[in-house]
């Protein structure tokens, strides 16, 4: 009798604990995690006076960091700091400028930026409590700082993102993706050669307030980020 009261313990204490377990395995297989820190490697190219309707004419490399702040699964604060070159030419406009001159140019860039980043799908480890997935497209849209250092002069100006992607969790903590994002600025210098631009400053002679009638660039880029900081659920969750 004691062997079987003892027996039927053991059958009730396992049928309680053995869902626990299953539910705390989950969870640890699924844990969501605060940032990502990565490294980012592609192109670059300008859109203005000099190429005014390829976005990826003339395209260049590019590379640079990102950091993300996870919010959620489906929204994000992101971070960049890229290096990147543009150029441009002339020499192949079927409408010429003014006096039939033409110019070259080609310079370096820095862009740092924030974004918030929506994806389309909750993005996680795999479909849980929150039937998260591998892979999610997503938008962004934000603000950031355009500098371009010499050989004509020194450019700071304000740029409008906007971009596209998607991304996938290629492990547990490892994250990969592709974007494409236009940068509109506020600037109309970008495209200054060593002459101080006497080509390509306003050759038109339109003006524009903000952002109209202005220099920008794309990057085409492709990432990997690790994830940090994990956000540990209870078991219940």
């Amino acid at each position: 009798m004691i062997h079987q009261t003892r027996q039927y313990i053991i059958r009730w204490v396992a049928a309680v604990i053995s869902p626990l377990l299953v539910s705390c395995i989950v969870s640890a297989q699924e844990l969501e995690y605060k940032m990502e820190l990565g490294a980012l490697v592609g192109g670059c190219a300008y859109m203005g006076d000099a190429n005014y309707s390829a976005p990826l004419k003339d395209i260049d490399m590019a590379g640079g960091v990102l950091a993300r702040y996870n919010l959620n699964p489906r929204m994000v604060v992101k971070g960049n700091l890229a290096l990147g070159k543009i150029k441009g030419n002339t020499q192949e406009f079927n409408n010429k400028f003014p006096d039939n001159v033409h110019t070259s140019f080609n310079r370096l860039i820095v862009d740092l930026g924030t974004q918030f980043e929506y994806n389309f799908f909750a993005y996680g480890a795999g479909a849980g409590y929150k039937d998260s997935r591998r892979l999610s497209p997503y938008v962004l849209a934000g603000f950031g700082l355009t500098y371009a250092p010499k050989p004509a002069n020194h450019v700071f100006a304000l740029n409008l993102p906007l971009s596209v992607g998607v991304k996938y969790k290629l492990a547990d903590r490892i994250n990969v993706g592709a974007e494409w994002s236009m940068r509109f600025t506020t600037s109309d210098r970008l495209d200054v050669d060593k002459t101080e631009g006497l080509v390509l400053d306003d050759p038109y002679q339109i003006k524009g307030k903000g952002m109209k009638n202005k220099d920008g660039y794309s990057l085409l880029i492709t990432y990997i980020s690790y994830d940090l900081f994990p956000k540990y659920r209870k078991c219940n969750n």
